[in-house]
């Protein structure tokens, strides 16, 4: 897992192999400390490595914190983020989601209300 810090912007953080290894998406998440994207990245091989990760529906928390949605991210978005899997990869196509996730109030970006700097990549289509 990358993570950049930003001073001007959200940081950010990116997984690199996980589409070759386990063939599930990478995983971009936004605005969230390093640790809590750990976290939440081994949570997601490990619940999704043997199946096909749900897409623009709420997914319950399992060993998660909370809720959140997995959105697919068009390629032409990342091309200035996730640097490292792009090397990687070459010129190999790869599948991409973003985690999103609710602010500390449990609302999520599409709920009225919601107050978080998390940057939006992704084709986030609400329940």
């Amino acid at each position: 897992m990358t993570y950049v810090a930003r001073d001007d912007a959200p940081s950010f953080c990116y997984t690199t192999g996980i589409f070759r290894t386990f063939s599930i998406p990478e995983i971009f998440i936004s605005s969230l400390p390093p640790n809590l994207s750990h976290e939440l990245v081994t949570q997601y091989v490990a619940r999704f490595s043997h199946s096909t990760p749900p897409v623009n529906v709420r997914i319950g928390a399992a060993k998660e914190r909370f809720d959140y949605f997995l959105v697919p991210v068009l390629p032409n978005r990342l091309q200035n983020f996730v640097l490292a899997s792009y090397q990687f990869y070459n010129d190999e196509p790869f599948d991409c989601l973003q985690l999103i996730y609710p602010d500390t109030s449990l609302r999520f970006p599409h709920e009225d209300g919601y107050d978080y700097d998390q940057e939006i990549l992704g084709e986030y289509a609400s329940e």
